[in-house]
């Protein structure tokens, strides 16, 4: 009988140091990101940098479709809760804006200027101020971090209003972390600074979901073994607590080339994300 036990927790959650060619990006998402958004400011149907507070980071883009949108699509960027901003995804919302929906991407605080705990109540304020302009259900989506603050937002302790979180129609989580105690074992936890009490009160795998939630968890085949099992593993747990779900393993896909499929409005990742 094997055991299986981790030696390294930072290797463990380590992407770039564990993907060939791995300094392709971020190049490979702010290029394509810009001429999107370039093209999108051109036909006059990108709003950016709507405020949402009063941080600096405290802003979304909104991209619009052609027509009345069917819906509202929101995508968080990843970044272990400390990297990255909304500029670098923008044409990760071609997919779902291509099928007529709208699409927001909002940036937010990060750590350690503020704790996980707030980037949560921030992204609650950006679901509510987008959900305000555009009517229709809604889908929440996130890579990464940004699983996690997905998945976060269809828990029985939802920082979104009851009328918001009714028009929730399903949550796609993306290499999701959803049990944040792993990574108090990681270096980054100096900047994180997660404690037992947030991770209890923060992860989505120790939550309980909101009724009638839909989840999705996708991870590319080629992942970290942690975001494997993590991403396995709120699937499982939700699904013993009444929610209805789905668990997808894409295959030769990697942590980062996983995310591609949002950008084409016939890839598997966008159909299921904005599925009835």
């Amino acid at each position: 009988m094997l055991g299986h036990r981790i030696e390294d927790w930072d290797n463990a959650y380590a992407n770039s140091a564990n993907i060939a060619r791995s300094d392709r990006w971020p190049a490979a998402w702010t290029e394509p990101a810009q001429a999107f958004r370039d093209a999108m400011s051109a036909q006059g149907r990108a709003r950016i940098d709507i405020a949402y507070g009063e941080r600096p980071r405290n802003r979304f883009d909104l991209f619009l479709p052609q027509a009345s949108p069917k819906g509202l699509v929101v995508f968080i960027h990843g970044g272990y809760w400390m990297e990255s901003d909304k500029s670098t995804w923008s044409h990760l919302a071609k997919g779902s804006v291509s099928s007529g929906f709208a699409v927001a991407m909002p940036s937010y605080t990060q750590c350690p200027d503020v704790r996980i705990a707030g980037i949560v109540r921030e992204i609650g304020v950006a679901i509510g101020t987008a959900a305000a302009m555009v009517d229709g259900p809604l889908m929440l989506t996130g890579h990464s971090a940004g699983g996690h603050l997905a998945s976060r937002m269809v828990t029985i302790s939802t920082p979104l209003a009851a009328d918001v979180a009714k028009r929730i129609r399903h949550v796609v989580s993306i290499s999701g972390l959803h049990d944040l105690r792993p990574l108090m074992r990681t270096g980054m936890n100096e900047a994180l600074a997660i404690d037992e009490a947030e991770a209890q009160a923060e992860s989505p795998a120790l939550l309980r979901p909101m009724d009638g939630v839909r989840l999705t968890c996708w991870a590319g085949g080629g992942e970290r073994s942690e975001f494997l099992r993590q991403n396995a593993l709120l699937a499982n747990i939700w699904t013993g607590l009444g929610a209805v779900t789905s668990t997808v393993v894409e295959p030769d896909r990697h942590h980062y080339d996983v995310l591609d499929g949002l950008a084409d409005p016939a890839y598997g990742l966008t159909q299921t994300l904005i599925s009835e």
